[in-house]
């Protein structure tokens, strides 16, 4: 977790959410006005019941009373419709403000770079995304609404209580402070175990989410009992830390309205000794009453307000810790501009680089290597020896450590990398289908496209034979991930979207581990033509797919150890002649004990 997160959350956590309040100046307005003449009409009621009782009961005969009860009802029509508009109002200003703040955050994530991707837990961020948004939603939303109305009903009453007996008041004001203090003073107390509990919810998520994710691999290994035991107890770390914060809000909570009434009892005691002794009438006594209940009422809301309003303020210091990230790999401030047309020369210059993970473990060590526009050059050599890094830094996943990776003879640092990477299409061992339709995955990197061109795309990758067998066609709803299609159909998505891309310089790493003998032979092909014209940068496990390659560097330790062609690397006897008898040697003794066992 970063720097930030430990610190202890405060008010001025919300601040910066303020900005996205401003933006709805107009509505807030509206919101004010009904929320004013809700008030007033609520503020009315206990002067017009004075009115009734000292007027309307003594003298005033049965035609006063029926009065004063019309006027009552058209106040409370007035307090009715005033309530509404400011419930739709406010409700709906703190829908929009998170819905903005939503976009905003989101959009944030997805301009960091793979560092932070690297060391955080997507289940973690999308619970920041989904639940410490909502929490903000309740308070710009309903506890906004209340604070307002109940702020003004607070000054209001006390106003009223003043006009009514000065003397009376004087010891309502007394209580005030013993009231406010206490309830400040624990408002620390609740954010901290705010953020505490919905740390523990966003761990749960985090958990619930990478299992999910992995259901088939979790009911493979029947640990289903074991995975279901450890989200109970997540779930039960963050009902304890809810059951914290919520002791904490329900004593403040307690207090505050004990000492608001309790006030209220006391001055209703010495209120009737005064009506007792002819000193105010009923009528006064009542009215004084119910303005001190209002106001008593009014504090006692504001308690449990300002309870989540600490709560609001941990998750928005949780949302607040991601967008004060920077990330890493940036354009610079004039970036420099590649040609117009890109040939696709590449060229790793001296390129040392170890993983933020891993600062001590070099991936790459002084790799220096350069293609040609338009060469097909393989990269070959044992699990880890960083050819997938020479990939990751090309895109600029990552800087180098040391060194300097080019394009078009440009350092890709001085680059955009938005302007980088759209000159680069790459195909993944596991690629990644998201669920949406096949034409939308396959128009990944161009949403502009023509669905004849996308049906173009998929011909290319021999796709749009099982495409056009599925219900809908390329209209077909996968499900996340891809998990209705084979191994094979996503690596075909996967090779159409990139030809569609039509980048020059391509990227293709295992793209045919996942077919078939005849498949891998249609999208070879495919591939082949792809890769005319364009600079072409292949991993391979399988030695046989890369031996009309023009060029193959062989990686051992994060270090070229040999390259050359196919044939002359077997002549070398060096690494890629050991891998080669090693793959060669067991195909065909499997194809031997085949033949044998037929």
């Amino acid at each position: 977790m970063t720097e930030p997160a430990r610190k202890r959350p405060s008010l001025s956590a919300l601040r910066p959410i303020l900005p996205y309040a401003r933006r709805r100046t107009g509505r807030i307005a509206l919101a004010l006005v009904a929320l004013t003449a809700a008030s007033l009409a609520t503020l009315v009621v206990p002067y017009a019941i004075r009115e009734m009782v000292d007027r309307g009961f003594h003298g005033g005969g049965q035609g006063s009373v029926h009065v004063y009860f019309g006027l009552l009802i058209g106040v409370v029509a007035v307090l009715a419709v005033a309530s509404a508009c400011r419930y739709y109002l406010v409700m709906t200003i703190g829908e929009r403000i998170v819905a903005d703040l939503r976009g905003d955050f989101f959009r944030h994530l997805t301009t960091l770079d793979q560092t932070f991707f690297d060391a955080e837990k997507t289940g973690e961020i999308v619970s920041r995304l989904s639940a410490d948004t909502t929490q903000l939603k309740a308070t710009f939303g309903s506890s906004a609404s209340v604070a307002l109305r109940n702020v003004f009903m607070f000054v209001g009453s006390i106003a009223m209580m003043m006009a009514t007996s000065l003397k009376l008041s004087s010891y309502v004001l007394i209580a005030i402070p013993l009231i406010v203090l206490p309830l400040y003073a624990a408002g620390r107390s609740v954010r901290e175990r705010s953020r505490r509990a919905q740390e523990r919810l966003a761990d749960a998520t985090a958990f619930a989410s990478e299992n999910l994710d992995a259901a088939r691999v979790m009911q493979a290994f029947v640990a289903e009992d074991f995975t279901a035991r450890r989200y109970q107890a997540a779930a039960d770390d963050a009902y304890e830390a809810a059951r914290d914060m919520t002791q904490a809000r329900s004593v403040v909570t307690g207090v505050a309205i004990f000492l608001a009434f309790a006030s209220v009892v006391v001055v209703l005691w010495l209120g009737a000794r005064n009506v007792i002794d002819h000193r105010m009438s009923a009528g006064v006594l009542l009215q004084f009453l119910l303005y001190a209940v209002l106001g008593a009422s009014s504090l006692g809301q504001l308690s449990e307000v300002w309870n989540e309003v600490s709560q609001a303020a941990g998750a928005a210091a949780r949302i607040g810790d991601l967008m004060a990230l920077k990330p890493k790999i940036v354009a610079p401030p004039s970036p420099a501009l590649l040609p117009a047309r890109v040939r696709g020369a590449v060229a790793f210059e001296r390129v040392t680089f170890a993983y933020p993970t891993r600062p001590d473990d070099p991936a790459l060590r002084g790799v220096d290597f350069s293609v040609a526009p338009g060469e097909t050059v393989a990269i070959v050599g044992p699990s880890g020896a960083g050819k997938s890094t020479l990939f990751q830094l090309l895109e600029r996943f990552y800087d180098p450590t040391a060194g300097a990776v080019k394009l078009e003879g440009v350092d890709i640092a001085t680059l955009d990398p938005k302007a980088l990477r759209q000159a680069i299409a790459l195909v993944p061992q596991e690629p990644f289908i998201f669920g949406a339709s096949i034409a939308d995955n396959i128009a990944y990197g161009r949403p502009a496209a023509a669905r004849a061109e996308i049906e173009a795309a998929a011909r290319r990758a021999a796709a749009h034979g099982f495409v056009s067998a599925l219900p809908q066609g390329y209209d077909t709803l996968i499900g996340e991930r891809g998990v209705t299609l084979s191994g094979g159909e996503r690596q075909r998505l996967a090779i159409a979207r990139a030809i569609l891309k039509d980048a020059p310089v391509l990227l293709l790493d295992e793209a045919t581990s996942a077919l078939d003998a005849g498949n891998e032979t249609l999208v070879q092909a495919a591939l082949s033509e792809l890769m005319k014209g364009r600079t072409t940068l292949v991993i391979a496990h399988r030695l046989a797919t890369i031996v009309g390659a023009d060029r193959i560097l062989v990686i051992d330790g994060g270090e070229i150890v040999e390259q050359g062609d196919h044939a002359s690397l077997l002549a070398k006897g060096g690494l890629y002649a050991r891998l080669a008898r090693l793959q060669f040697e067991t195909g065909a003794a499997a194809l031997q004990g085949a033949k044998a066992a037929e």
